[in-house]
């Protein structure tokens, strides 16, 4: 008698598990590490207890509060999202939060999450308790946002397996996990993925006297005794960033090791720093850069990001994320509704005296 065939659109049931494991295995293939691009150098000098931050004083007792509660809880810290300018601790404090709740931490790119098939790894090897940290979480298309809404609310995934009308949906089950997102372009993000987060910290720059610290500490690490009026001089160019303040702690290093004979001064670090051409208020030659075409090509503006980036040659998330941040916290350009301005004290930097008589217009 011949078998009788299963009925137009149907499989039997031992082919759909089959299928079932293997749409499972495929996702589950890549094997996640730790993404750390860091120095030796560099891990050394980034905290790793949140004990060890300077600044940010207020984010850190919040924080603190959530993650003891947590723990006294036995429950998983609720989603954090972290936005600022780079350079500000919110990698720092991504790293640090897993330390302090004694569990794991995996690490990805927004960027790198092009597809839920990408970051479906990230969340079935969470385990219980576990820290996801996405960096550029702005940067998540809508499809991986989808994806991770019912990963972030309910701990599970919905996945399809087939096409067409042999297409269905799995539920997997996840262990909690908490989601920690850093971005520097908070308002990119939707607002449904920005609900999801529990906790939103906003992190801003820091004070020269919280940067002289961090540079005092740093030099002892690297071996390099500092005095303080050294380490506000390197504090003060360094644009209240910490990534910058370490970065340039490093350069007087290596200038000092090569043209001092390894004895750090005050005239040493204005020196190296000077040779970068980091000026006193820490603009280096890009950020000169900016300000001069804005002052020269369009007159001191208004003009659009996309005119002043096209002639810098330079991209609008560049100047977006790394330049005018800083420009626009100490009153060097001003936005207006038709563009950027530089401002008398813009102007004066730049060595220009400012239109005499009342303020120009600035709208």
């Amino acid at each position: 008698m011949a078998r009788a065939e299963p009925p137009l659109g149907r499989q039997p049931a031992t082919v759909t598990r089959n299928a079932e494991k293997a749409a499972v295995s495929e996702f589950r293939e890549p094997t996640i590490e730790p993404l750390d691009d860091q120095q030796p150098e560099d891990r050394a000098l980034r905290p790793q207890r949140l004990g060890e931050m300077i600044g940010q004083q207020d984010v850190h007792e919040r924080l603190s509060i959530a993650i003891d509660a947590a723990r006294k809880r036995s429950e998983p810290l609720g989603h954090i999202l972290l936005d600022g300018p780079p350079g500000l601790g919110k990698t720092t404090f991504a790293t640090c939060i897993p330390h302090e709740l004694g569990t794991s931490l995996q690490i990805a790119s927004g960027a790198a999450l092009a597809a839920p098939k990408d970051l479906l790894p990230y969340l079935s090897n969470a385990s219980a308790g576990s820290v996801l940290f996405v960096d550029e979480i702005h940067r998540l298309p809508i499809a991986v946002e989808e994806f991770l809404y019912p990963a972030m609310e309910d701990f599970r995934i919905d996945i399809t397996l087939g096409d067409g009308m042999s297409a269905r949906t799995i539920n997997m089950p996840l262990q909690p996990f908490t989601l920690v997102g850093a971005t520097t372009r908070a308002g990119l993000i939707s607002a449904p993925l920005r609900d999801r987060f529990v906790i939103r910290e906003h992190l801003d720059y820091y004070t020269v006297p919280e940067l002289s610290h961090i540079v005092v500490r740093s030099a002892g690490k690297l071996e390099m005794p500092m005095d303080d009026e050294t380490a506000a001089e390197i504090a003060r160019r360094s644009r209240g960033t910490p990534r910058l303040a370490n970065n340039r702690l490093r350069w007087v290093r290596d200038y000092s090791t090569s043209r001092a004979g390894g004895t750090v001064d005050l005239e040493v670090a204005r020196t190296a720093l000077e040779m970068q051409g980091i000026d006193e208020l820490g603009l280096d030659g890009f950020d000169r850069r900016y300000l001069e075409t804005l002052q020269r090509v369009f007159a001191g503006g208004p003009a659009g990001i996309e005119a002043i980036a096209h002639t810098m040659s330079a991209a609008v998330d560049t100047l977006e994320d790394d330049v005018e941040p800083f420009l626009l916290r100490y009153e060097l350009i001003i936005r207006t509704p038709r563009g950027r301005r530089l401002t008398d004290r813009g102007l004066e930097h730049l060595g220009t005296a400012p239109p005499a008589g009342p303020q120009r217009k600035l709208f």
